[in-house]
Protein backbone atom coordinates (compact mmCIF):
# COMPACT_ATOMS: atom_id res chain seq x y z
CA UNK A 1 0.00 0.00 0.00
CA UNK A 2 1.77 3.30 -1.13
CA UNK A 3 2.13 6.25 1.73
CA UNK A 4 -0.95 8.27 -0.15
CA UNK A 5 -3.44 5.54 -0.07
CA UNK A 6 -2.35 5.29 3.82
CA UNK A 7 -2.82 8.99 3.91
CA UNK A 8 -6.31 8.77 2.05
CA UNK A 9 -7.34 5.88 4.43
CA UNK A 10 -6.26 7.58 7.20
CA UNK A 11 -8.32 10.82 6.53
CA UNK A 12 -11.49 8.85 6.05
CA UNK A 13 -11.24 7.33 9.37
CA UNK A 14 -10.82 10.34 11.01
CA UNK A 15 -13.33 12.02 9.56
CA UNK A 16 -16.02 9.09 10.09
CA UNK A 17 -14.50 9.48 14.14
CA UNK A 18 -15.58 13.46 13.72
CA UNK A 19 -18.61 12.44 12.71
CA UNK A 20 -19.33 9.91 15.54
CA UNK A 21 -18.57 12.15 18.21
CA UNK A 22 -20.76 15.31 16.52
CA UNK A 23 -23.44 12.88 17.03
CA UNK A 24 -22.56 11.68 20.63
CA UNK A 25 -21.94 7.98 19.02
CA UNK A 26 -20.16 5.50 20.57
CA UNK A 27 -19.09 2.54 18.48
CA UNK A 28 -18.30 0.00 20.90
CA UNK A 29 -21.66 0.69 22.85
CA UNK A 30 -23.94 1.02 19.76
CA UNK A 31 -23.66 -1.76 17.80
CA UNK A 32 -27.40 -1.93 17.13
CA UNK A 33 -27.52 1.24 15.51
CA UNK A 34 -24.03 1.31 13.91
CA UNK A 35 -25.29 0.83 10.42
CA UNK A 36 -27.56 3.37 10.60
CA UNK A 37 -24.90 5.73 11.45
CA UNK A 38 -22.32 4.80 8.95
CA UNK A 39 -25.58 5.19 5.95
CA UNK A 40 -26.08 8.67 7.37
CA UNK A 41 -22.51 9.48 7.20
CA UNK A 42 -21.65 7.71 3.18
CA UNK A 43 -25.36 10.46 3.06
CA UNK A 44 -23.12 13.40 4.56
CA UNK A 45 -20.00 12.48 2.30
CA UNK A 46 -21.83 12.11 -0.67
CA UNK A 47 -23.62 16.00 -0.13
CA UNK A 48 -20.25 16.57 0.53
CA UNK A 49 -19.57 16.22 -3.60
CA UNK A 50 -17.15 13.30 -3.24
CA UNK A 51 -16.99 11.39 -6.63
CA UNK A 52 -17.82 7.42 -6.63
CA UNK A 53 -14.43 6.12 -6.22
CA UNK A 54 -13.88 7.89 -3.21
CA UNK A 55 -16.96 6.81 -1.90
CA UNK A 56 -15.91 3.60 -3.01
CA UNK A 57 -12.85 4.37 -0.62
CA UNK A 58 -14.06 5.63 2.35
CA UNK A 59 -16.89 2.43 2.18
CA UNK A 60 -13.23 0.03 2.00
CA UNK A 61 -11.91 2.34 4.79
CA UNK A 62 -14.59 1.60 7.27
CA UNK A 63 -15.15 -2.14 6.25
CA UNK A 64 -11.18 -2.38 7.29
CA UNK A 65 -11.99 -0.54 10.16
CA UNK A 66 -14.66 -2.90 11.51
CA UNK A 67 -13.17 -6.09 10.24
CA UNK A 68 -10.14 -5.11 12.71
CA UNK A 69 -12.77 -4.30 15.57
CA UNK A 70 -14.34 -8.00 14.66
CA UNK A 71 -10.89 -9.40 14.97
CA UNK A 72 -9.99 -7.78 17.87
CA UNK A 73 -13.62 -8.93 19.47
CA UNK A 74 -14.49 -5.69 20.15
CA UNK A 75 -17.66 -6.40 17.89
CA UNK A 76 -19.41 -9.51 16.97
CA UNK A 77 -19.94 -8.37 13.46
CA UNK A 78 -19.24 -5.81 10.69
CA UNK A 79 -21.61 -3.32 9.87
CA UNK A 80 -20.30 -2.73 6.58
CA UNK A 81 -21.14 -6.16 5.25
CA UNK A 82 -24.65 -5.32 3.93
CA UNK A 83 -23.24 -1.40 2.38
CA UNK A 84 -22.53 -1.63 -1.61
CA UNK A 85 -19.71 -0.01 -2.61
CA UNK A 86 -20.66 2.27 -6.02
CA UNK A 87 -20.33 1.31 -9.35
CA UNK A 88 -17.50 2.77 -10.89
CA UNK A 89 -17.78 3.13 -14.63
CA UNK A 90 -14.95 3.56 -17.25
CA UNK A 91 -13.77 6.97 -17.19
CA UNK A 92 -12.28 9.18 -19.90
CA UNK A 93 -9.66 11.04 -18.60
CA UNK A 94 -9.17 14.95 -19.61
CA UNK A 95 -6.00 14.80 -22.12
CA UNK A 96 -4.32 17.78 -23.62
CA UNK A 97 -3.85 18.67 -27.10
CA UNK A 98 0.09 19.10 -28.18
CA UNK A 99 -1.18 22.59 -29.02
CA UNK A 100 -2.54 22.87 -25.39
CA UNK A 101 0.67 21.92 -23.94
CA UNK A 102 2.30 24.11 -26.05
CA UNK A 103 0.34 26.98 -25.15
CA UNK A 104 0.53 26.39 -21.28
CA UNK A 105 4.80 25.82 -21.64
CA UNK A 106 4.98 29.52 -23.36
CA UNK A 107 3.13 30.90 -20.90
CA UNK A 108 5.69 30.51 -18.43
CA UNK A 109 7.06 34.05 -16.93
CA UNK A 110 10.93 32.63 -17.06
CA UNK A 111 11.81 36.30 -15.59
CA UNK A 112 9.56 35.36 -12.64
CA UNK A 113 11.32 33.79 -9.80
CA UNK A 114 10.08 30.58 -10.35
CA UNK A 115 9.81 30.75 -14.08
CA UNK A 116 12.43 28.26 -14.92
CA UNK A 117 11.93 26.02 -12.00
CA UNK A 118 7.83 25.51 -13.56
CA UNK A 119 8.75 25.56 -16.89
CA UNK A 120 10.72 22.32 -16.45
CA UNK A 121 7.89 20.66 -14.20
CA UNK A 122 5.93 21.04 -17.03
CA UNK A 123 8.27 19.72 -19.55
CA UNK A 124 9.59 16.47 -17.53
CA UNK A 125 6.01 15.27 -16.71
CA UNK A 126 5.10 16.09 -20.41
CA UNK A 127 8.01 14.41 -21.09
CA UNK A 128 8.39 11.70 -19.07
CA UNK A 129 4.61 10.89 -17.81
CA UNK A 130 5.73 11.13 -14.56
CA UNK A 131 3.47 10.76 -11.25
CA UNK A 132 3.21 13.99 -9.42
CA UNK A 133 4.49 11.79 -6.55
CA UNK A 134 7.42 10.52 -8.32
CA UNK A 135 7.99 14.65 -9.84
CA UNK A 136 8.55 15.72 -6.14
CA UNK A 137 10.65 13.15 -5.12
CA UNK A 138 12.87 12.94 -8.04
CA UNK A 139 16.70 13.39 -7.16
CA UNK A 140 19.45 15.08 -8.87
CA UNK A 141 21.01 11.54 -8.65
CA UNK A 142 18.40 10.28 -10.59
CA UNK A 143 19.19 12.45 -13.35
CA UNK A 144 21.31 10.91 -16.68
CA UNK A 145 20.94 13.35 -18.80
CA UNK A 146 24.15 13.21 -20.96
CA UNK A 147 22.23 9.49 -21.86
CA UNK A 148 19.24 11.14 -22.18
CA UNK A 149 16.91 8.99 -19.39
CA UNK A 150 15.78 9.63 -15.47
CA UNK A 151 15.24 6.91 -13.24
CA UNK A 152 12.08 6.93 -11.41
CA UNK A 153 10.89 5.16 -8.29
CA UNK A 154 7.31 4.40 -8.61
CA UNK A 155 4.66 2.73 -6.46
CA UNK A 156 6.07 0.14 -4.06
CA UNK A 157 9.45 1.62 -4.61
CA UNK A 158 9.36 0.01 -8.06
CA UNK A 159 12.51 1.12 -10.09
CA UNK A 160 12.28 2.20 -13.67
CA UNK A 161 14.04 4.37 -16.48
CA UNK A 162 12.17 6.99 -18.83
CA UNK A 163 14.00 8.38 -21.55
CA UNK A 164 13.73 11.53 -21.38
CA UNK A 165 13.52 14.20 -24.68
CA UNK A 166 15.51 17.36 -25.11
CA UNK A 167 13.09 19.85 -24.59
CA UNK A 168 12.78 18.75 -20.79
CA UNK A 169 16.41 18.30 -20.34
CA UNK A 170 17.26 21.80 -21.77
CA UNK A 171 14.95 23.01 -19.63
CA UNK A 172 16.29 21.17 -16.49
CA UNK A 173 19.61 22.66 -17.17
CA UNK A 174 18.43 26.29 -17.38
CA UNK A 175 16.66 25.55 -14.04
CA UNK A 176 19.90 24.03 -12.51
CA UNK A 177 21.74 27.46 -13.11
CA UNK A 178 19.09 29.34 -11.19
CA UNK A 179 18.59 26.75 -8.73
CA UNK A 180 22.13 26.39 -7.89
CA UNK A 181 22.01 30.62 -6.98
CA UNK A 182 18.92 29.95 -4.29
CA UNK A 183 18.41 28.85 -1.18
CA UNK A 184 18.86 25.19 -0.54
CA UNK A 185 17.65 23.63 2.69
CA UNK A 186 19.79 20.95 4.40
CA UNK A 187 18.32 17.68 3.63
CA UNK A 188 17.35 18.81 0.20
CA UNK A 189 21.25 19.30 -1.70
CA UNK A 190 19.60 16.62 -3.98
CA UNK A 191 15.67 16.96 -4.87
CA UNK A 192 15.83 18.40 -7.99
CA UNK A 193 12.39 20.50 -7.58
CA UNK A 194 12.84 22.91 -4.93
CA UNK A 195 10.39 25.88 -3.17
CA UNK A 196 11.36 29.18 -1.97
CA UNK A 197 12.79 28.04 0.77
CA UNK A 198 14.74 25.58 -1.01
CA UNK A 199 12.77 22.40 0.68
CA UNK A 200 10.79 19.93 -1.46
CA UNK A 201 7.56 20.82 -3.35
CA UNK A 202 4.61 19.70 -2.00
CA UNK A 203 1.76 18.21 -4.32
CA UNK A 204 -0.52 21.01 -3.50
CA UNK A 205 2.04 23.27 -4.60
CA UNK A 206 2.39 21.63 -8.23
CA UNK A 207 -1.40 21.37 -8.89
CA UNK A 208 -1.47 25.03 -7.87
CA UNK A 209 0.98 26.17 -10.11
CA UNK A 210 -0.56 24.39 -13.28
CA UNK A 211 -4.07 25.27 -12.85
CA UNK A 212 -2.55 29.00 -13.02
CA UNK A 213 -0.26 28.36 -15.76
CA UNK A 214 -3.34 26.40 -17.75
CA UNK A 215 -5.47 29.85 -17.39
CA UNK A 216 -2.87 31.90 -18.24
CA UNK A 217 -2.77 30.09 -21.61
CA UNK A 218 -6.44 30.48 -21.93
CA UNK A 219 -7.19 26.21 -21.50
CA UNK A 220 -10.48 26.21 -19.97
CA UNK A 221 -9.98 22.21 -18.89
CA UNK A 222 -9.97 21.17 -15.92
CA UNK A 223 -6.14 20.06 -15.38
CA UNK A 224 -4.06 18.95 -12.44
CA UNK A 225 -0.22 16.63 -12.64
CA UNK A 226 -2.26 13.96 -14.15
CA UNK A 227 -3.68 15.16 -16.85
CA UNK A 228 -0.11 15.48 -18.34
CA UNK A 229 0.56 11.85 -17.63
CA UNK A 230 -2.64 11.04 -19.05
CA UNK A 231 -1.61 13.52 -22.12
CA UNK A 232 2.02 11.43 -22.92
CA UNK A 233 0.54 8.10 -22.91
CA UNK A 234 -2.55 9.44 -25.35
CA UNK A 235 -0.12 11.10 -27.47
CA UNK A 236 2.20 7.86 -27.50
CA UNK A 237 -0.15 5.51 -28.46
CA UNK A 238 -1.63 7.84 -31.03
CA UNK A 239 1.13 7.99 -32.88
CA UNK A 240 1.76 4.31 -33.18
CA UNK A 241 3.67 3.58 -29.76
CA UNK A 242 3.60 -0.30 -28.52
CA UNK A 243 1.50 -0.36 -25.36
CA UNK A 244 3.65 -2.53 -23.50
CA UNK A 245 6.31 0.25 -24.16
CA UNK A 246 3.49 2.91 -22.54
CA UNK A 247 2.85 0.44 -19.90
CA UNK A 248 6.54 0.15 -18.89
CA UNK A 249 6.84 3.46 -18.88
CA UNK A 250 3.98 4.89 -16.69
CA UNK A 251 4.71 1.71 -14.74
CA UNK A 252 1.29 0.65 -14.85
CA UNK A 253 1.42 -3.47 -12.62
CA UNK A 254 -1.09 -4.56 -15.78
CA UNK A 255 -1.72 -3.60 -19.26
CA UNK A 256 -5.39 -3.41 -18.42
CA UNK A 257 -4.70 0.08 -16.72
CA UNK A 258 -2.54 1.19 -19.94
CA UNK A 259 -5.60 0.51 -22.11
CA UNK A 260 -7.58 3.38 -21.34
CA UNK A 261 -5.23 5.01 -23.80
CA UNK A 262 -6.93 3.15 -26.22
CA UNK A 263 -10.10 3.74 -25.64
CA UNK A 264 -9.55 7.69 -25.52
CA UNK A 265 -8.03 7.51 -29.32
CA UNK A 266 -11.32 5.40 -30.09
CA UNK A 267 -13.37 8.05 -28.67
CA UNK A 268 -10.99 10.81 -30.57
CA UNK A 269 -11.77 8.82 -33.63
CA UNK A 270 -16.13 8.29 -33.11
CA UNK A 271 -15.54 12.18 -32.85
CA UNK A 272 -13.80 13.15 -35.83
CA UNK A 273 -15.83 10.99 -38.01
CA UNK A 274 -19.50 12.45 -36.81
CA UNK A 275 -17.57 16.08 -37.02
CA UNK A 276 -17.55 15.50 -40.77
CA UNK A 277 -20.40 13.67 -41.27
CA UNK A 278 -23.11 15.74 -42.97
CA UNK A 279 -25.92 14.18 -41.02
CA UNK A 280 -24.14 13.90 -37.43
Amino acid sequence: MSKNTIISYSSDLENFFTFCLNKNFNLLNNEGDTELLIASYLESRVADGISKRSQARVISSLRAFFKFLEMEGKTESNPTERIDSPKIGRHIPVVLSVNEIERIISSVDLSAPEGHRNRAIIEVLYSCGLRVSELVSLKISDLFLEESFLRVTGKGDKQRLIPIGDPASDALNLYFSVRRLGKISKGSEDVVFLNRRGGKLSREMIFIMLRKQAEAAGIEKEISPHTFRHSFASHLVENGADLRIVQQMLGHSSILTTEIYTHINSERWREGILKAHPRR
